[in-house]
């Protein structure tokens, strides 16, 4: 493979050098930098890919992609000067991999909350109904069957580009993609065909990253302005951003919702522990995920499926077989029927959501306990927003750790504080160490009461200092309640 062959749709702004040389492979860690690779110079958050221009030289990349001329020229190598090298990454990644999003039918989902869900049970659905599927997820990727782990919700576009082929070796024919702000905005999504887009929702999330909630807001909208129109987008019109991200694209436009007018159209009938009787365009189905915030995936679901050629009858069938994401309103009932709920809320307007379903199926006979912590070096105005609703909505609340990554734990629960009002103070306790949190709500709790832990789901880690330690708040959970009846 030469240069020139991955270079289509790169805008470049001037060429220092052959284009017609031989390459290895593409890379923007200058430390993974072998001899020939294309070394793309990336301006990130932390450092500037500019600065590692030599180190890549000295292990022998032979192109260089940059926004600016380094001021030494080595004669020899190959300078492409672009405009945004994030965009040129996203064509040159797909180019080198011979454009694999063509080859299978991708639909990329956006929102605050339910991308998860929504992506992990689209691949579940289509399995069940007998297709080869991909999975690009926060949780995990999956290529058809065959697991590999994940690091971003949206991953770079090497990576993202290096699994649509690996589908491609397998026949995939459905790749269903979780797409951050943070991943459009960094243009990772960028030279990939769409068949389809899906809104969720929007809420407070990634201020820490986004100047503004608008600029989030305009951010995840780009996303439908840049679909095609043989792409289709299905926004929740019930959210009051939902109209907005239909407003410029070209792609088919539908909606959903449970409160409006859509062309796919819910109603919950009953909502139990045990699941969901829902009414979808007209039809009955009983399901096992449970919550309002369950039946808005669920139609995003429905839709979906219906939009790429699955029979509507039969979607409904699939639906009703479905099973629940890991840390997504996960739960477990011990043996003196106390039931704990591990869910991965860590938004305000998804703790409100999740807090809500609960107050909507129990009895108020029973306490609710909440165990709850925020996020180091993320978007702190967030913190007191969550303990106000945790502990309005809950008959106690344990405020803890969550990964305080590099920031003193210590700060954020006093951040959190901050947002207890006076009646609630009597019922709200902050402990630091988070086993320790739910080993006390588990103490608390009586038989029939309900404990939630919040904001790490399906996580397996605690990231403290810039190291992982192994955290599972299912396992912890499970192991405390068991310890308690022996």
């Amino acid at each position: 493979m030469t240069l020139k062959d991955i270079l289509y749709k790169v805008s470049i702004e001037a060429v220092k050098g052959s284009t017609d040389v031989a390459i290895g492979k593409i890379e923007f860690d200058s430390r993974k930098i072998e001899l020939n690779d294309v070394f793309v110079a990336i301006r990130g958050t932390i450092s500037n890919g500019h600065d590692f221009i030599e180190k890549a030289l000295n292990q022998g990349a032979a192109v260089i992609v940059c926004d600016t001329f380094p001021e030494i020229i080595v004669n020899g190598v190959t300078y492409i000067q672009v405009k945004d090298t994030n965009l040129a990454l996203a064509f040159l990644a797909s180019n080198y991999y011979n454009n694999p999003s063509q080859n299978l039918k991708l639909v990329g989902i956006t929102g605050t909350n339910g991308k998860t869900t929504i992506a992990s049970l689209l691949y579940q659905l289509f399995k069940k109904a007998g297709y080869k599927v991909g999975l690009l997820s926060t949780v995990k990727i999956l290529v058809d069957e065959e697991e590999f782990p994940a690091t971003h919700t949206t991953p770079d576009s090497l990576t993202i580009n290096y699994y649509l082929a690996e589908m491609n070796k397998v026949g995939v024919e459905f790749c269903f993609m979780e797409v951050s702000s943070h991943g459009i905005h960094q243009k990772r999504t960028e030279g990939l065909i769409f068949s389809g887009g899906i809104f969720t929702n929007l809420s407070h999330d990634h201020l820490d990253y986004h100047s503004s909630f608008s600029e989030y807001r305009d951010v995840k909208k780009s996303f439908f302005d840049h679909l095609p129109k043989t792409a289709f987008v299905l926004t929740n019109i019930d959210d009051k951003n939902g109209t907005l991200m239909l407003q410029n694209t070209r792609a088919k436009k539908l909606t959903y919702a449970l409160k409006s007018y859509a062309d796919y159209k819910a109603s919950i009938l009953e909502n139990q522990l045990s699941g969901l009787l829902l009414k979808i365009n007209g039809n009955e189905v009983w399901v096992k995920l449970i919550g309002t915030f369950n039946a808005y995936n669920l139609l995003a679901i429905y839709g979906t499926a219906v939009e790429l050629g699955l029979d509507s009858l039969e979607v409904l069938r699939l639906l009703s077989e479905l099973e629940s994401v890991s840390g997504r309103f996960q739960f477990i009932v011990s043996n003196d029927k106390i039931t704990a709920i591990v869910d991965y809320a860590h938004t305000p307007d998804a703790l409100e959501n999740v807090l809500g379903t609960i107050n909507d199926i129990r009895t108020k006979n029973e306490q609710l306990i909440t165990v709850v912590g925020c996020g180091g070096n993320r978007d702190k105005t967030k913190r007191p927003i969550m303990a106000n609703i945790a502990s309005n909505l809950s008959n106690k609340v344990i405020l803890t750790s969550d990964n305080p990554r590099d920031e003193d734990p210590t700060d954020i629960l006093v951040d959190m504080e901050k947002g207890v009002e006076p009646q609630n103070q009597r019922k709200t306790l902050s402990i630091l160490d988070r086993k320790q949190a739910i080993k006390v709500a588990c103490q608390l709790a009586k038989p029939n009461d309900i404990i939630l832990i919040a904001g790490k789901g399906h996580e397996t880690y605690q990231e403290i200092k810039g190291v992982r330690h192994h955290f599972d708040d299912m396992e912890t959970v499970k192991e405390l309640l068991e310890e308690r009846n022996q």
